[in-house]
């Protein structure tokens, strides 16, 4: 199965595994299964690192490829379709990059791993 995953999802698989539900454990390291970290995620690690609300033990330019590797995440583009799903989206959620995700994973049809409660009122598949 393939399952995009929020941006705090992936950093706290590296930084606090403990935030995870054990649903969410059992999903991560399932080989089996492909992990996706949006390009709007990264786009997101790197302006909250750069502002320094978000420390990193080294450079994001290092920090992103490397744990993507060691997670297994690969990464997905923002494509102009996504963009457009945007513009469809109730404003139950104003987080540009959280809107971002719930579009891409609308668009691919991919559910998405996210403790965040909004993306329930979005017709999505959240795993939590």
């Amino acid at each position: 199965m393939t399952y995009l995953l929020d941006t705090h999802v992936w950093l706290w698989m590296l930084m606090h595994p403990e935030k995870l539900s054990e649903r969410v454990k059992g999903l991560l390291v399932d080989p089996s299964n492909k992990l996706l970290l949006s390009a709007a995620s990264i786009w997101e690690i790197s302006i909250k690192a750069r502002l320094g609300k978000l420390k990193l033990p080294t450079d994001v330019r290092d920090y992103v490829p490397s744990r993507m590797t060691r997670t297994r995440t690969d990464g997905i583009a923002v494509q102009p379709a996504h963009a457009l799903q945007v513009s469809t989206l109730p404003m139950h959620h104003r987080d540009p990059f959280d809107r971002m995700l719930i579009a891409q994973a609308q668009s691919e049809h991919l559910p998405i791993i996210t403790s965040d409660g909004a993306y329930q009122n979005y017709d999505v598949e959240v795993l939590w």
